[in-house]
C-alpha cells in the first residue's frame, strides 16, 4: 500500500516538473556562440521550438531594437528557408570601421520553403552581429512566430526586474564585458585560421632550415671522403713507384 502511495507522488511530482519546465524550454530564444562581448563581434542562434501538434512553424520575423542599432548583420545560410534582411534609415548615422553607416538593419525574416519546422522539433537560425553596443548589458529583439495554420504567436514581452516571467516573453541576449580586440566569437574562427597559417610558414621554415643543413652536413661528408680517397690514392702511388725503384 505504501509502496503504490509512493509510486503515485512520484508520478505526480514528475508530471508537475513537467508541466512547469515545458513552457520554458517552449520560448523562442537567442543565444550566442562563445561570448557576446560589448563593442565587439558575435555569432548569435535564435532557437525556435515549434509548440503545436497539429502544426509546423512556416515563418520567424526577429525585429531589432531600435535603442541599439546595429550596422552589421550577416545571415547564415539555414536549410529549407528562405532569409530576407531589411534596412530602415537611421535618425543618426553609426560609425563602422571609420565610416559613417546611415542604415541598419530593423528586420530578419525567414519564410520556409518546404514543410518548415515539423511537431516536436526546433530549429536555430545563425546571425553573425555587431558591432554590439558598449553601453548596454543586454539586447532585446521580438520575435513572430506563425504556424501552418496561420496561427501567430508574437515573443515580444519583456520581463521586468523582481517580477514573474511573462507568457511569451521576448528573446534577450546578454553581453558580457568589453575585450581588448573588441572582435569576439564572429573573429575567433579567422584569428585560429590565422595561427594555424603561422604555425604553418613555421614548420615549413624549420623543415626547409633541417633540409639546408642536412644538405650542408652530407656535402661536407661527401668532401671529406674525397680528401681521405685522395690522399690514400697519393699514398698508393708513392709505394708503388718505390717498389718499382728498389726492383
Amino acid at each position: 500500500m505504501k509502496a503504490s502511495r509512493i509510486a503515485a507522488t512520484g508520478v505526480v511530482a514528475a508530471s508537475a516538473v513537467l508541466v512547469l519546465s515545458g513552457p520554458a524550454f517552449a520560448h523562442v530564444s537567442v543565444q550566442p556562440e562563445g561570448t557576446a562581448a560589448k563593442g565587439g563581434y558575435a555569432t548569435v542562434n535564435f532557437k525556435v521550438p515549434n509548440e503545436r501538434d497539429n502544426a509546423s512553424t512556416t515563418k520567424l520575423e526577429i525585429n531589432f531594437p531600435a535603442d541599439h542599432p546595429l550596422a552589421s548583420v550577416m545571415p547564415q545560410p539555414v536549410d529549407g528557408w528562405n532569409v530576407k534582411v531589411t534596412k530602415s534609415k537611421l535618425d543618426k548615422p553609426l560609425e563602422l570601421h571609420g565610416e559613417k553607416i546611415n542604415e541598419a538593419v530593423t528586420k530578419v525574416t525567414w519564410t520556409a520553403d518546404g514543410k518548415g519546422i515539423q511537431p516536436g522539433f526546433f530549429q536555430k537560425f545563425p546571425l553573425s552581429i555587431g558591432a554590439l553596443p558598449e553601453d548596454a548589458d543586454e539586447l532585446v529583439f521580438k520575435a513572430i512566430q506563425t504556424y501552418s495554420n496561420d496561427e501567430v504567436v508574437r515573443w515580444i514581452e519583456t520581463q521586468e526586474k523582481g517580477e514573474e516571467e511573462p507568457e511569451t516573453p521576448a528573446p534577450v541576449l546578454a553581453l558580457s564585458a568589453a575585450t581588448d580586440d573588441h572582435h569576439g566569437s564572429a573573429a575567433s574562427d579567422d584569428d585560429a585560421d590565422a595561427e594555424k597559417a603561422d604555425d604553418a610558414k613555421a614548420a615549413a621554415s624549420t623543415t626547409e632550415a633541417a633540409s639546408t643543413d642536412s644538405s650542408d652536413t652530407t656535402a661536407r661528408v661527401l668532401g671529406v671522403v674525397g680528401i681521405v680517397v685522395g690522399v690514400a690514392g697519393v699514398a698508393f702511388g708513392v709505394l708503388a713507384g718505390r717498389r718499382r725503384t728498389n726492383a
